[in-house]
């Protein structure tokens, strides 16, 4: 059975007769006649009863032309869903980040792309650097907005920049530093240091061993968290201090004091990455409205 026994069906149960429907159908008649016998055999039911001017249905053939109809109908619509994905106008996109580093992008993006694209579905993934990675490369992602990583983990998958941010210092509002306007990164590295998980963003570890190489010092490591939350909660908590990306206090709030370090190192890098291979619409329009919403944030920082 094809889709088109169905459609050769249903115009002869709506027409009642064999030439009208031919005619609809822009066939000739005995071609189509041996399509409904075709499709009767292979049910092995009647699906008409043959009066001498017209067609009736029988009790089955009623119940076959809704059954019909809805497979038709379905056809059609898985259609016009294909079309409407491979325009970039239906369908959904995975979505991986880093909520301390999107904070001031990713609501405001995600609210323009839904404007522009209400019928795409995104789905988010909280997820640390090397899980984003690895989801990409195991297609479970379509797009990932993180910390620029080293060109040998980037293997296979392209960077885009979106936003670069000054490195800060996250203390508790009584700490000795929060009075300071900015901070050197020797003081820093007489505190006790609140830090990522190694397994998790083992990037941000040697990005440390690196900012800490010219003092000839290595930094206190007091604590490992899996989180910004976590990380928050310990700094709060007055258990040390954390070195964060300007813009940290979005998630903070009046909790911890953000300070700027002086003279500034090399900024951190946000961008999107995604796999070389493919085309995807609306992976590219995804990028198109974080790359709005990124120009808008880097022209009006907020302020520390």
């Amino acid at each position: 059975m094809e889709l088109r026994h169905l459609k050769y069906f249903v115009a002869v149960a709506e027409e009642q007769n064999v030439t009208r429907a031919a005619a609809r159908l822009h066939v000739s008649q005995p071609p189509l006649s041996r399509q409904i016998r075709d499709l009767e055999n292979e049910l092995g039911v009647a699906l008409f009863e043959h009066g001498p001017k017209a067609l009736r249905l029988t009790e089955a053939g009623r119940v076959f032309l809704n059954e019909a109809r809805a497979v038709l109908q379905r056809a059609d619509e898985a259609v016009q869903t294909a079309k409407a994905v491979a325009g970039g106008k239906r369908g959904e996109i995975h979505v991986g980040y880093a909520p301390s580093l999107t904070v001031e992008i990713l609501p405001f993006a995600l609210r323009q792309f839904q404007e522009t694209n209400p019928g795409i579905k995104v789905q988010l993934h909280d997820l640390s650097t090397e899980a984003m990675l690895h989801e990409l490369r195991e297609r479970k992602l379509d797009l990932a907005l993180m910390i620029q990583t080293s060109a040998k983990s980037m293997q296979g998958l392209v960077f885009e920049a979106l936003r670069r941010y000054g490195v800060c210092v996250a203390v508790h509002p009584a700490h000795p530093l929060a009075q300071a306007r900015k901070v050197g990164l020797a003081q820093v590295a007489d505190e006790r240091l609140i830090v990522y998980t190694l397994a998790d963003y083992p990037e941000y570890h040697a990005w440390l061993k690196e900012l800490f190489a010219p003092l000839g010092r290595s930094p206190q490591i007091a604590e490992e968290h899996d989180s910004a939350t976590s990380l928050i909660v310990s700094v709060e908590a007055g258990r040390g201090v954390a070195l964060v990306q300007q813009g940290f206090q979005c998630l903070t709030g009046p909790r911890l004091k953000v300070r700027p370090l002086a003279p500034p190192p090399a900024p951190l890098v946000l961008g999107a990455a995604y796999r070389k291979n493919g085309i995807s619409p609306i992976r590219d329009a995804f990028i198109t409205a974080v790359k709005s919403v990124a120009s808008r944030s880097a022209s009006n920082p907020r302020p520390l």
